[in-house]
């Protein structure tokens, strides 16, 4: 595939995941920090949320399901989720973080074991989709272009 047929395709990517709300300008600013001296940043720190997220998910989930649910703990950890999502540009993810707190904030349960699921499929979809922007970026670079921005 053309080099230009690559970026082509890459920025269409891009732009769908703005345009369906799963990432948001922050992403756009964690991409202009990176540069020459650090060219893996953006996937370091997206890796990095993956597995925080991933710790995370296990923690509310171990919580979520013990006979005298700490709301404390699962408020804290909703709020280091919506944090990092924030910080990556991970939009609905951050915003299903805020249902979740609130369910939490109200010591609803069944809200939060909903939106504990709901949070799961979020960060699944958006793991899946930086994976296939990466790749895409991957395979600009190895045909020797540089990543549109």
């Amino acid at each position: 595939m053309a080099v230009s047929n690559l970026q082509k395709q890459y920025i269409d990517y891009k732009a769908s995941l703005f345009h369906e709300g799963v990432l948001d300008e922050q992403f756009e600013q964690l991409q202009q920090l990176q540069d020459e001296s650090n060219p893996q940043f953006v996937v370091e720190v997206v890796s990095i949320f993956f597995k925080d997220s991933a710790r995370i998910l296990n923690d509310l989930t171990k919580t979520l399901t013990q006979q005298d649910v700490d709301f404390k703990k699962v408020g804290a950890n909703v709020h280091q989720l919506k944090g990092s999502s924030s910080s990556i540009g991970a939009q609905r993810v951050q915003r299903v973080c805020i249902a979740f707190r609130n369910f939490g904030e109200e010591h609803n349960i069944e809200g939060c074991l909903k939106t504990l699921q709901l949070v799961k499929h979020e960060c699944a979809i958006v793991q899946n989709k930086l994976e296939s922007l990466f790749k895409l970026e991957q395979q600009i670079m190895a045909a020797g272009s540089s990543v549109p921005r």
